[in-house]
């Protein structure tokens, strides 16, 4: 009878996150807010459900009563998330909010199905994230002078990098993070914010060939220090949102193509420089021939993908812990094999949703360093995406990223909500002056 029960919950859990996709598309056909307020209240009804249907399975698979004290708090958490939000921000983007809370159940179900320890610790950076991060909307949409300070962004951003390039905790071959007080955090998630902040305000003030030039030298020393770190993912995401962000702020095709052209002979110069490049490419291209050895992650990673198929295995049917790292970087590959291929396609569809939110919060801006730091922040959202999703599914090499919102790691949730909060608040304060130009008409 459990068995029956799980099977069913499972395609029930597939069948309703397809729903929840299908609306997360269907807003953006809507122009009257009434019909946009109906298919968010939707959104919720459905999310809660596949909450309650996963911890459901969870609990019965486990019966161990600490599951449902974590399941109900984290409802009552979602809960006051969002009511906190109606509350403020009256012009708040309903469908960030809604997205941001669904990544973050998909990410909490699997890390509990993976380790209750790690699950309950994420949740008490979450709340804690949610808690400090909720003011950034109210300082967004009042406090111009952030554009005033470029150099701020720019030097600080350097040090901070310098700091871990030098006396930083090394973890799987890249110095990534350094620790205060007991506390680890990794700077470079906090760093890419800064960087975005950098580079708008520097370009809404000019975009004459010496400025290029000085932004240019400013993120290449970034890129740099990344790479003397061996952080290449991260030197990765920061360089493709340079060009892309000089390319939005000049509109010539050249400084796009050209930083086309440089990163690949940057990559090229990398995989000759560090050892454990050459590791991760040819566990890439030929897994199959040392699967014990330098492809054995990514060999499992694909086992488990291709063994869940589009419909899964069902929560703790599967073997996602034979993937090291599964909880961070590989996550993508535990619920594509116990949640499905479907639903695994619905989680990538749902950030995509959110960058075309990105996008269009962008483009309704009219102000240039808004435009930039809207636009800035959806690339490093979805480069963050593409390379984590990419290197699960060997269409690129592993990069060593995490997908936001729903891999643990706490550097990487609280910068993922300074963003979404960024971006909220350039929201609001669109919506705000829309407002007032209906009321002054």
């Amino acid at each position: 009878m459990i068995n029956l029960i799980i099977d069913v919950s499972r395609y029930l859990m597939i069948l309703l996150i397809a729903l929840y996709t299908y609306l997360n598309f269907r807003y953006f056909s809507f122009q009257d807010d009434k019909r946009k307020n109906s298919i968010c209240r939707r959104q919720n009804i459905l999310m809660f459900l596949i909450h309650l249907l996963a911890y459901g399975i969870i609990w019965l698979e486990t019966e161990d009563e600490r599951m449902l004290v974590f399941y109900g708090a984290q409802v009552l958490f979602f809960f006051a998330y969002l009511f906190l939000y109606r509350l403020f921000y009256r012009n708040r983007s309903k469908l960030l909010v809604n997205n941001m809370c669904m990544l973050l159940s998909i990410g909490f179900i699997m890390l509990t199905r993976l380790s209750f320890d790690k699950a309950v610790k994420q949740f008490t950076i979450v709340v804690v994230a949610a808690a400090i991060t909720c003011i950034i909307p109210f300082i967004i949409d009042r406090v111009w002078q952030l554009s005033k300070i470029p150099w701020v962004y720019g030097i600080g951003g350097v040090i901070l990098l310098g700091i871990v390039c030098v006396a930083g905790t090394t973890s799987y071959g890249a110095q990534l993070s350094i620790g205060v007080a007991g506390f680890s955090f990794q700077p470079s998630e906090f760093v890419k914010i800064s960087y975005v902040f950098f580079i708008a305000t520097m370009f809404y003030r000019s975009v004459s060939n010496r400025t290029i030039l000085l932004v240019s030298g400013v993120s290449a020393l970034h890129v740099l220090i990344l790479v003397l770190s061996k952080d290449l993912g991260s030197a990765l995401i920061f360089f493709i949102t340079y060009v892309f962000m000089l390319f939005i702020a000049t509109g010539k095709w050249r400084y796009l193509i050209g930083g086309t052209v440089g990163g690949i002979l940057a990559s090229t110069f990398a995989f000759q420089l560090f050892s454990h490049v050459k590791t991760r490419v040819a566990a890439w291209l030929n897994p199959w021939s040392d699967i014990a050895g330098k492809g054995y992650q990514i060999s499992q990673s694909l086992f488990a993908i291709g063994t869940g198929g589009w419909f899964g295995m069902g929560l703790y049917r599967g073997m996602p812990r034979k993937i090291p790292v599964v909880e961070k970087d590989f996550i993508f590959s535990a619920i594509s094999e116990e949640m499905g291929g479907i639903f695994a396609l619905c989680v990538l569809l749902i950030c995509l949703g959110c960058f075309l939110q990105f996008m269009m919060i962008a483009g309704n801006m009219q102000a240039v360093f808004y435009k930039l730091i809207a636009f800035g922040l959806g690339m490093i959202y979805a480069i963050q995406v593409f390379l984590t999703v990419g290197g699960v599914t060997k269409f690129i090499p592993s990069t060593g990223v995490t997908l936001p919102l729903v891999s643990y790691g706490g550097s990487s949730v609280l910068s993922t909500f300074i963003i979404f909060g960024i971006i909220q608040g350039l929201y609001i304060l669109k919506r705000n002056e829309e407002e007032e130009d209906q009321y002054e008409s």
